[in-house]
């Protein structure tokens, strides 16, 4: 045996050490804040090379994603969170969610209100923070306000007083970005991150909603753990299986290890955005919480539906292309000042586009549907016109609230006549119902209301008469369009209506 030894352990260090070996070191989660317009979006395609900033809706973030990248042979997740003071909670659960934070902070603008917010957000979630003090390139640019600012708001940088580190970068041309990544390295050393392999996957629903081809997909951030294809899976309120896994690419993989986003096919129903996730054996083990969420959301929507009658009340129905943005819709929308004795009510809440199903609970309902970054079906489109449902969406969530904010303030003012000039005929293929393009010239012109033609003077007989059946400005549905505005017009009448006809609404 020359040579050779033998070396014997208790078996309880042997076990010790396989433990350890499951043990290893994970990347950081790294979210983006700040106030809106300063540059956190532009950052983020600079570091992953692609523009999406551009293609934002009204150049405002409004869904939470996330991204990897790889830095110095290392692979960083970034979540970008929306910086628009509708998307408070959206900010605070990437927050939560999150290893790291980088604010965001403009180099011309300084601290902002939303800033501030953001500051709170991560002081309150205890989350280690680097900030970026952006558009260092831009004229007007000053550092030291930056600075000072910070300092005014409780944030001590190093070299001032205190040990938050800090990198002056401009997002358009890459200046400090590197070093900006370096700090957040070295950060995700300090905090010393680290997951095992060996467990069944963890981690937060970052977004949901259903595609009307592959289902129900949400969007989460693993933490711990591996999560593999056909693992089961479960939060507090939905449950399923793996059936189709994707990494943030959308490329199908079999497994995913943290800190890696991922996209799940495979819920049953629609995840709660925040909620923490399971998979495997841990998720057998949290079904009775999920039945009780289950029941809450439906003792809810029951309370919703008692209300539907109350008078003075504008029912809504409201409807969004995601979980996030629906919540950001709910909470923009309940906080419309609502004076003159009348009142908002939810009537119901969902993800996805707006079905026929909608139309026929806003009729039994007598409400407004409200849609948020989806589309109407086709089906549901006539049926609304055919039973003067008003269905109203659009890109931009405070294009809905001043949409409804017009409606209140249509309803508090006097019922004067609207008078529309007609500027342009776009279709009269179906004599009912006609497409014009015009410009109010007196009062206020309402939807859902009878007019007359009025071809020549005003006096004459009328040429027609008619109802509007919908109005529209730019690519928003409207309830009402004030003097000086020019919208389109959908109408159901038997006359054809020429250019110069005045539409007149009756009183």
């Amino acid at each position: 045996m020359e040579g050779y030894f033998i070396l014997f352990m208790p078996k309880e260090t042997l076990k010790n050490i396989a433990i350890e070996a499951q043990v290893k070191t994970r990347p950081p989660i790294v979210v983006v804040m700040g106030h809106v317009d300063h540059g956190k979006t532009t950052l983020l395609d600079y570091i992953r090379k692609a523009n999406i900033a551009a293609r934002e809706a009204g150049g405002i973030t409004q869904a939470t994603a996330a991204y990897e990248i790889v830095h110095a042979d290392r692979k960083i997740t970034f979540i970008d969170t929306p910086g628009h003071e509708a998307f408070t909670a959206m900010r605070s659960r990437g927050a939560q969610v999150a290893d790291l934070a980088i604010l965001v902070v403009a180099a011309d603008e300084g601290v902002k209100p939303q800033t501030k917010e953001a500051i709170q957000i991560i002081l309150d979630a205890k989350t280690p923070f680097i900030v970026a003090i952006n558009k260092v390139d831009k004229t007007g640019g000053n550092l030291d306000k930056a600075r000072n600012d910070l300092m005014a708001a409780g944030v001590l940088l190093e070299g001032y007083g205190g040990q938050v580190s800090y990198c002056a970068v401009s997002a358009k041309t890459g200046e400090g970005v590197s070093g900006l990544l370096d700090l957040i390295l070295l950060a995700a050393d300090l905090e010393g991150l680290t997951y095992d392999a060996s467990a069944p996957a963890t981690g937060f629903v970052l977004e949901a909603k259903r595609d009307p081809k592959r289902g129900i997909e949400a969007t989460v951030i693993v933490k711990n753990g591996t999560l593999s294809r056909g693992d089961a899976v479960r939060t507090r309120t939905a449950s399923g299986k793996v059936k189709i896994l994707e990494d943030f690419l959308g490329k199908t993989v079999s497994e995913l290890e943290p800190s890696a986003p991922a996209i799940i096919i495979g819920f049953e129903k629609i995840p709660k955005v925040g909620e923490e996730f399971a998979a495997g054996e841990l998720a057998a083990a949290q079904g009775a919480a999920a039945q009780d969420g289950v029941a809450s959301l439906a003792g809810a929507k029951a309370v919703n539906q008692i209300a539907k009658s109350k008078p003075n009340t504008l029912n809504l129905i409201l409807k969004a292309g995601d979980a996030g943005s629906l919540e950001a819709l709910s909470v923009v929308l309940r906080g419309i000042d609502q004076k003159g004795g009348k009142e908002i009510n939810i009537v119901e809440e969902g993800v996805g586009d707006v079905t026929d199903g909608d139309i026929r609970h806003a009729i039994a309902t007598k409400a407004t549907i409200i849609g948020f970054k989806n589309r109407v079906e086709k089906g549901a489109r006539v049926l609304a016109d055919a039973q003067s449902v008003t269905v109203i969406t659009s890109e931009i969530v405070y294009d809905l609230s001043t949409a409804v904010e017009e409606y209140f303030s249509g309803a508090r003012g006097p019922e004067g006549a609207g008078e529309l000039e007609v500027l342009a005929v776009f279709n009269q293929e179906k004599l009912q119902k006609q497409l014009v393009g015009g410009r109010v010239i007196n009062g206020t012109f309402r939807g859902k209301v009878s007019f007359d033609i009025v071809r020549g003077h005003v006096g004459s007989t009328p040429a027609g008469n008619g109802k509007v059946l919908g109005l529209r400005e730019k690519k928003s549905e409207i309830f009402q369009a004030d003097k000086g505005k020019e919208i389109g017009v959908l109408i159901d009448s038997q006359t054809l209506v020429q250019v110069g006809d005045k539409l007149l609404i009756r009183k």
